[in-house]
């Protein structure tokens, strides 16, 4: 309550923007104060001269027209040296001395108001209106913009000193007393009105230029580390090679990609996470200080630079951007390309570096790729996938392969997993470790799913319509999935519009997607559950943090990870890791699917620790749809 009141009354400092607001819109109204002022005390010296002077009247003696020549020449003076001041200030911008601003108009103000009680008495005492007076008030507190406090004080200092002066002369009444101070309530209530209208315009303004700011802020600053961002880079860089000319082999751009960055952020949380990105983001743009830098997304950053002693500098980042070391391991990938000519697309640029990048992913005696032409046959064809996407699910390129999944007890099929196959008129057969990594990088697998999806609901209709066997087909999901489409939505008007039953799909989840604590992800798979399907846990064992979702997730199904079964027969840990897994599980009421069982040996001892599904080429391969009905379907 007590800051409102101070606001209320102007003892509330305001912002140097509502100042300068304020000032601003003073010195336009003394623009339009003093011209007036100019132009009337013009006309009075001018109507003086020639009534008392040219024209020869002795109505007034000479003492009275000294005094009134006088007054009005003060005033003149003062009006023109507000004004040359107000006209500079406007055409430089406000780049003039504000202090002689500000005394310019309280020595305007305090000559107009005296101007106004000298004039005023005289009328008064001559038995004629106060106009005079009351002009001049609401001119200075009225067209000029004082804080509320100020302007109580001008007004009852003003009509209090005109009151004292009145109050002795005959003429003065009673009703004369109750007037002045109703026009002092008056004038005093709109000038606070006009002060607050005006804070309030210079208010609503500041907040606009402040959003403005902060909008085109946005357009060209990565928001999270304040590095510039890729529309900045990207209007950039035709600036940068055209100047370099012949010399633009020179240049080179660079992709950084902070290594094992996931993992840190599953161990040290996602405020850590973002803490080191902003370090490692500042850090590159001073390493690189005179260059292009901006930040991509997620752990990736971009660079334009000189190719001389880019290497070395990218070298110093790695050995500097992160000090934990013996907890965690943490490396920078760096690949290059350098253009060929000064019309390099950046986006082309950008792109071929990154891909280099991506071909050390997994090399950790590597560091540095540069773009060249052997790595274009594989460049093109990631073009290829991803501008062909659309194209191969409409065609029909996009085919789904099954493989079987079989009960441990019984040997007879539980059901199978749907698996996506790309068979390209250009490329021929592609396996998913052509495209989907491809796909999901590029924010385009949910084409490639929902292509999936529908297929295999086509498929289970067309089997329950040949009055064949039907059995459950476990789909994957990317965390992709959930953020670019309506997983839930989608699933169920499949289930409609193929009128399949939920327990023929099982909505397969991997353990890396469930580590990165989506809130979306887990709404989603509450809203699959309760609409009945069953939730699978895919790839168990891929990650250090599967324990985490164990805890904080249900499924229905745990699949463990084939890696457990490499070595199978000669390592025994993997025999007692399998068996403690298994056994955990049934503890958590999951049951248990193992992928990668190839031998019978595998089978037999799967079968006795207790998992309950089998899967892996020992039952079979992924095979197209009349293939796995042949094989399994029909013979059952």
């Amino acid at each position: 309550m007590g800051e409102k009141i101070k606001e209320l009354i102007g003892l509330k400092k305001n912002s140097p923007y509502v100042e300068s607001y304020l000032r601003n819109a003073n010195i336009k109204s003394s623009i339009y104060m003093s011209t007036v002022v100019i132009v009337l005390e013009i006309w009075m010296i001018l109507r003086v001269l020639i009534k008392y002077i040219i024209l020869s009247d002795t109505s007034r003696d000479f003492a009275w027209i000294v005094q009134h020549m006088y007054s009005y020449f003060i005033l003149l003076t003062m009006g023109i040296l507000m004004l040359l001041y107000a006209i500079k200030y406007l055409k430089t911008k406000g780049k003039v001395s504000k202090s002689l601003g500000n005394g310019l108009i309280i020595a305007f103000s305090a000559i107009c108001l005296g101007f106004g009680i000298y004039i005023s008495v005289l009328d008064y005492a001559g038995s004629k209106q106060i106009l005079t007076f009351l002009t001049m008030e609401l001119y200075v507190t009225c067209l000029l913009v004082w804080k509320p406090y100020v302007s109580f004080i001008i007004l009852g200092f003003t009509f209090e000193l005109f009151y004292l002066i009145c109050s002795n002369m005959t003429e003065f009444q009673t009703g004369d007393k109750i007037n002045l101070f109703m026009f002092w309530i008056s004038i005093l209530m709109t000038s606070v009105s006009i002060y607050r209208q005006r804070h309030d315009e210079g208010t609503k303004e500041e907040r606009l230029q402040q959003m403005n700011a902060k909008l085109e802020k946005t357009a060209v600053y990565d928001d999270l580390t304040g590095i510039h961002n890729m529309q900045y880079f990207y209007s950039n860089v035709p600036e940068i090679l055209i100047m370099a000319g012949s010399k633009v082999h020179s240049k080179v751009f660079l992709f950084l990609n902070i290594e094992n960055f996931k993992n840190y952020n599953d161990q040290f949380g996602f405020i850590k996470g973002n803490e080191l990105l902003t370090k490692a983001a500042h850090l590159i743009e001073e390493t690189y200080a005179g260059s292009l830098v901006a930040r991509q997304s997620d752990d990736h950053f971009v660079v334009l630079t000189d190719w001389e002693g880019a290497l070395e500098k990218a070298d110093y980042i790695r050995n500097n951007f992160y000090t934990e070391k013996d907890e965690l391991y943490m490396g920078l990938k760096v690949g290059g390309y350098r253009p060929d000519d000064i019309y390099c697309d950046p986006r082309q640029g950008v792109d071929r570096a990154r891909y280099a990048s991506t071909t050390i992913k997994k090399k950790y005696d590597q560091n540095y790729q540069e773009y060249d032409q052997k790595m274009a046959e594989g460049f093109f064809k990631l073009q290829y996938i991803v501008n062909n996407i659309d194209r191969a699910v409409e065609k029909g390129y996009i085919k789904v392969y099954y493989q079987p999944v079989m009960w441990s007890d019984t040997r007879k099929l539980a059901g199978c997993e749907a698996l996506a196959r790309w068979v390209d008129p250009k490329y021929g057969f592609l396996s998913p470790g052509d495209f989907i990594p491809i796909l999901e990088e590029h924010r385009q697998i949910h084409k490639l799913d929902k292509c999936i999806y529908e297929t295999v609901c086509r498929d289970i209709r067309d089997s329950l319509d040949r009055g064949e066997k039907a059995v459950p087909v476990s789909l994957n999901f990317s965390r992709l999935d959930f953020e670019l489409m309506d997983a839930v939505s989608f699933m169920e008007e499949l289930v409609q519009k193929y009128n399949i039953d939920r327990h023929y799909l099982h909505i397969e989840v991997t353990e890396s997607a469930l580590t990165n604590d989506l809130t979306v992800l887990q709404q989603s798979i509450d809203a699959f559950r309760e609409k009945g399907y069953e939730i699978w846990l895919d790839d168990f064992g891929s990650g250090y943090s599967s324990l985490n979702v164990l805890k904080d997730y249900h499924f229905d199904v745990m699949k463990i990870d084939m890696v457990f079964l490499r070595g199978f027969k000669d390592n025994q840990n993997s025999r007692l890791i399998i068996r403690r897994v298994v056994e955990m599980a049934n503890d958590l009421n999951i049951n248990t699917l193992t992928e990668g069982v190839e031998t019978e040996e595998m089978v037999e001892f799967l079968a006795e620790v207790g998992c309950g599904r089998l899967q892996g080429y020992y039952y079979g391969k992924p095979m197209p749809v009349h293939d796995f009905r042949e094989k399994f379907l029909t013979a059952q």
